[in-house]
């Protein structure tokens, strides 16, 4: 958490410094206390005149790599002003977080900001890249923001490479290699990859190292030079031609009292994983030792833990050997922007498009093969696909139709999108595809979505629980073609008269109804929510009695949730969290007797 320091010049500011104290968790210091504290906070917030802020700071700007933040809000709350550290510090955006608070203007003068241009300083601290470039970063931002003709050369694929593909500016250009950068067309290149990388001269560079490998390494037993080896490896790697980009150290669990261990936690504050020898065994390396597996009980350590701390990734340095080490470097294969395949089973929500998750919808932008659940999911979901995407429903297909389309694309080395309804963990049928995925080695992952049953609160505007009455939630069907536990038959989950959600019942709602009338008293609130979320929802309201009425009288089939319980349209019964009386971590209850 930032440490702010707020400066209040006159009495005019007072409600406006206790409102940002209290939503920053800031402290108010004198006027007089800036020198003693400039070191000591991430950031200042001055609320009075322009004037008097800068003449109080004048005596400790020193550079902006060091320099904490300073943020300048008129006494009546209307502007909020950048005044230092914009990009590095943070101004901007506290600038930003202030005006939202306050309701104020925000006012920034970067240029690159202004210009809607890429913050260039900020990109290493934003998204976990170094730095190793020879050229000054401010020559290569003021070409950058005087719109010179710039390469852009991205090896790996993470969190900011994905941002800069989807900003990028007019006068940037995405190159595949360095053959493309020419001198003559380019004044400045900005370099995203582990490599070193030779660039052509008279091109400005500016080269972000990504830290996304893990560095998998053996150790002999206490070597006494446990100190160098750290430079040691990085020198090694540069000589291969990769640069330090390591997230994670990796190495058997029989060394986790080695001084070296020790120095790269405690003293370099690096991430640590040890593994066992039984783990580092099932991992296939280019290069086993009979010696290693003689000592230790594995033929591999530093390539095994390097491909293990990738989540099984790319070996992109096999072993090398130092005096008293072995390091091998493995990079996740998420990372890299070479043809793989990879299934991302998403969740696409209730039905309505914007309702799917920030990260489903970017998957589906992303996707070379959407294959979704025609029966259940809107095909208006699927209309953001990228130009050439396939996209197939599997209202049609069986089990194995769909796995060997999706294998097809796998084994392409494309982006596959499965989507399913709601959140793909409830009644989702992913578990047979899941065990198809891992029988033929193929990389997955889930992306959650918004389940209907969340749906369905929000539209009945319910509170599926309520204080001292009501603090249980049963997501459940009915017995259809599927057959249900026996333990799990509805009249012996209505005995709890939680609120019940039942999934894919309007068809066997008789039996529902008879079974839920065993526990529940027959007035017992009910809706029949039918498409929820779709341009058709219709959402129909009345007694448990009544429920099989209900269903049958207005055709209701597939994609309807049956809710049951007086949590529906309850308004009764009120939680503590927000009483005046009630004491937590945020807030300090009142006396009762007061």
């Amino acid at each position: 958490m930032q440490k702010i320091a707020i400066i209040q010049i006159s009495e005019a500011g007072s409600e406006i410094a206790a409102t940002l104290k209290r939503e920053l968790k800031a402290k108010v210091i004198q006027r007089s206390e800036v020198g003693k504290e400039w070191k000591k906070h991430d950031a200042f917030i001055f609320i009075g005149a322009m004037g008097i802020c800068v003449r109080t700071i004048a005596p400790f700007v020193n550079d902006k790599h060091e320099d904490p933040a300073v943020v300048c809000v008129d006494s009546l709350g209307t502007n909020a002003i950048s005044v230092l550290s914009g990009h590095i510090g943070g101004a901007n955006d506290l600038t930003k977080e202030i005006s939202a608070i306050l309701g104020a203007r925000e006012v920034i003068t970067t240029q690159s900001d202004n210009a809607g241009l890429w913050a260039l300083d900020t990109f290493a601290e934003r998204f976990n890249w170094a730095i190793a470039s020879d050229d000054d970063m401010n020559k290569c931002i003021y070409a950058f923001v005087n719109r010179e003709p710039t390469a852009l050369l991205m090896e790996i694929c993470d969190e900011g490479t994905d941002y800069l593909e989807k900003t990028l500016p007019e006068h940037v250009t995405v190159v595949k290699s360095l053959e493309e950068v020419d001198p003559k067309k380019f004044k400045l290149v900005i370099l995203v990859t582990p490599y070193n990388l030779c660039v052509p001269y008279g091109v400005l560079e500016l080269h972000f190292v990504p830290m996304i490998a893990s560095l998998g390494f053996g150790l002999a037993s206490h070597p006494n030079d446990y100190e160098d080896i750290y430079d040691e490896i990085d020198e090694a790697m540069s000589q291969i031609g990769v640069l330090p980009c390591y997230k994670r150290y990796c190495t058997i669990d029989v060394k986790q009292d080695e001084e070296f261990c020790a120095m790269l936690v405690d003293d370099l504050g690096e991430e640590l994983v040890f593994y066992t020898a039984e783990q580092l065994a099932k991992v296939e390396v280019p290069n086993p030792s009979k010696t290693v597996q003689k000592h230790v009980g594995t033929p591999s350590v530093c390539e095994a833990a390097a491909i293990l701390g990738a989540n099984n990734g790319k070996l992109i340095v096999p072993k090398v050997k130092g005096r008293n080490w072995t390091a091998a470097l493995a990079i996740d294969y998420k990372y890299l922007r070479e043809q793989k395949g990879h299934i991302e089973i998403v969740g696409a929500g209730p039905g309505d498009p914007d309702l799917v998750s920030v990260r489903g919808r970017k998957m589906l932008e992303r996707a070379d093969l959407i294959l979704y659940a025609g029966s259940l999911v809107p095909k208006a979901l699927t209309e953001c696909h990228k130009p050439g995407a396939v996209v197939r429903s599997s209202a049609d297909m069986a089990l194995e139709e769909q796995c060997e389309l999706m294998k097809k694309f796998y084994d392409e080395g494309k982006y596959i999108v499965r989507l399913h309804t709601g959140d793909p963990c409830i009644f989702g049928a992913i578990q047979e595809q899941m065990a198809f995925f891992d029988a033929n080695h193929m990389e997955y992952h889930i992306t959650p979505g918004i389940s209907s049953f969340l749906a369905a609160a929000a539209e009945l505007q319910s509170q599926f629980t309520i204080p001292e009455r009501c603090q249980t939630i049963i997501l459940t069907r009915g017995e259809g073609r599927t057959p249900m536990p026996e333990k799990e038959q509805l009249h012996l989950l209505a005995k709890s008269q939680s609120t019940m959600c039942i999934f894919l019942s309007a068809a066997i709602v008789d039996d529902v109804q008879h079974e839920l009338l065993q526990e529940y008293p027959e007035d017992t609130p009910v809706a029949a929510c039918y498409h929820l979320t779709w341009p058709d929802q219709k959402i129909y309201r009345g007694k448990l009695k009544d429920l099989a009425k209900i269903v049958h009288d207005n055709k209701l089939t597939l994609t309807t949730m049956l809710v049951v319980g007086e949590a529906i349209d309850n308004r009764q019964g009120l939680s503590e969290l927000y009483s005046k009386h009630f004491t937590h971590l945020f807030r300090q209850g009142e006396d009762m007797t007061s």
